[in-house]
């Protein structure tokens, strides 16, 4: 009989955030079966190595980055607002995939490294149609960090530097005015 698929996620749950709240050398295989509740054969099952987990997180972020263009490329306001707007970090699927990934990153981990290059492009590609020039792509993009950036600074639930509401709305009318073709 097979396991379901949400044992499966619960293990990458719990791999994830032991990665972003304790690093990556607190996110053992053993430490990764307690925080998942299941026992040590149970995440093997799912997971036969530590290195097969960090590949099941990276895979998540590349997922959830293709579902994220897709949004992206309907919404009503456009790419370039629906991607600014989801630079404020909300604490989602996403970004805590964004998080645990960059975390294996500073670890080391060659494939995170790599994702959070491929993560970039993929953004950037989605939205080049949508900017006049590189400048402008560069421009959306170096908001859009620093959106980001500001956002953890404060760390937690509690908002940070970032514009909300009718600022985050001139913020983007302003970058759109000076990147759309």
């Amino acid at each position: 009989m097979s396991r379901p698929p949400h044992a499966r996620e619960s293990v990458l749950d719990a791999f994830e955030a032991i990665l972003i709240d304790e690093g990556e050398r607190a996110a053992t295989m053993d430490a990764t079966a307690r925080a998942a509740g299941v026992s040590k054969g149970g995440l093997l099952y799912h997971f036969g190595s530590k290195d097969a987990l960090e590949s099941g997180v990276i895979d998540r972020l590349d997922a959830l980055v293709t579902d994220d263009i897709t949004a992206m490329s309907t919404a009503p306001e456009g790419p370039i607002a629906y991607f600014l707007r989801s630079s404020v970090m909300q604490n989602d699927p996403l970004d805590r995939a964004i998080l645990a990934t960059s975390r294996l990153a500073q670890g080391g981990n060659v494939s995170a490294s790599t994702a959070l290059r491929d993560v970039r492009e993929r953004w950037g590609d989605a939205l080049r149609p949508h900017t006049k020039d590189a400048a402008s792509l560069d421009l959306v993009m170096l908001v859009s960090d620093g959106l980001y950036f500001n956002n953890a600074l404060a760390g937690g639930n509690i908002p940070g530097p970032v514009p909300r509401g009718a600022e985050m709305d001139a913020l983007i009318a302003l970058v759109e005015r000076a990147a759309r073709r």
